[in-house]
């Protein structure tokens, strides 16, 4: 048993075909297939159900195949802490940002981040936090910037920053006509707010807030993204939480949209950088989520009552 094999088999769990994977390995597909088969010899067991148009895993397959991960993520980590010992704040970080706060996040820091390190080549991942955490679980990713609160005692994390939340409101809508005064919670009582589609964070953290004011999912529609969300309410279909870097440029105004602050305490996420304990760049990601959490004065600022 070697890497390369355990590299291959993890290309054909990804892939789920041998020819791409063994494209992703850049080798022909009946080498692929060969290492394969001699680790399933070497094993004794069967790793894969093979199908004229998929693969399948066995049990054995897959269990061997998460642990393959590790091992390959250990490596990596081993390569990692040889390569920091040189120059601790260059090669590549692999880092997930989920969709709700990427494209939004991203214009503010970017810059400062290349600033403070220049040497470093930043690959960005947009997923959902729960691929996001797999992919960090297992390797496939260096750090995430995740929402509060999550739970797995094999990750470390630095905080941040403390994002509130406003409400997007049609032109017309009688909250609209609110002057002057922040929304108390209370007054979405009754209210149906659209959400976004199941797998994303705010979903949870906008159906706590349904909760504590007495309000609810409107039914029949979920959003896949937040320029969904502003779109429908522009259009005057509902109302719906923002967090409010999406409100924030270069994000355009929104005509036929109003963006109404909440009186104090009012619904935020709470954002946090996030890797692995065992990961041999546990320094350098302190100091990269303090460079991270230095955005401009006023950003997360929501608008003041009109």
């Amino acid at each position: 048993m070697n890497l390369r094999d355990l590299r291959y088999l993890i290309a054909l769990v990804d892939h789920r075909h041998f020819g791409r994977a063994a494209e992703a390995c850049h080798v022909s597909q009946p080498t692929l297939s060969t290492q394969i088969r001699k680790l399933e010899e070497e094993l004794g067991v069967t790793l894969v159900e093979r199908a004229p148009r998929k693969v399948m895993l066995t049990e054995a397959g897959a269990a061997i195949a998460q642990r393959a991960r590790r091992v390959i993520a250990e490596v990596e980590q081993m390569r990692e802490v040889a390569r920091l010992a040189h120059d601790p704040e260059s090669g590549t970080l692999r880092l997930g940002l989920f969709p709700t706060l990427g494209p939004y996040l991203l214009p503010h820091v970017v810059g400062p981040l290349r600033g403070r390190f220049p040497k470093l080549e930043l690959l960005l991942v947009e997923e959902k936090t729960g691929a996001l955490l797999a992919r960090l679980r297992e390797g496939r990713i260096d750090a995430a910037v995740l929402a509060l609160p999550v739970d797995d005692d094999g990750l470390e994390h630095a905080m941040l920053f403390e994002e509130p939340f406003v409400l997007a409101v049609p032109e017309r809508h009688a909250l609209a006509a609110r002057r002057g005064r922040s929304l108390r919670l209370d007054a979405l009582r009754n209210e149906h707010l659209l959400l976004l589609e199941d797998g994303h964070c705010l979903r949870a953290q906008a159906l706590d807030v349904c909760q504590l004011s007495g309000a609810s999912e409107k039914d029949g529609f979920r959003a896949t993204s937040l320029e969904t969300l502003r779109q429908m309410v522009a259009a005057g279909v509902g109302l719906t939480l923002l967090p409010v870097l999406a409100t924030k440029p270069p994000v355009p105004p929104q005509p036929n949209l109003r963006l109404l602050p909440f009186a104090a305490p009012a619904p935020m996420r709470r954002v946090a950088l996030f890797w692995r304990r065992s990961s041999a760049r546990a320094g350098f990601l302190r100091a990269f989520a303090s460079t991270l959490a230095g955005l401009p004065p006023g950003l997360l600022d929501p608008p003041r009552p009109a």
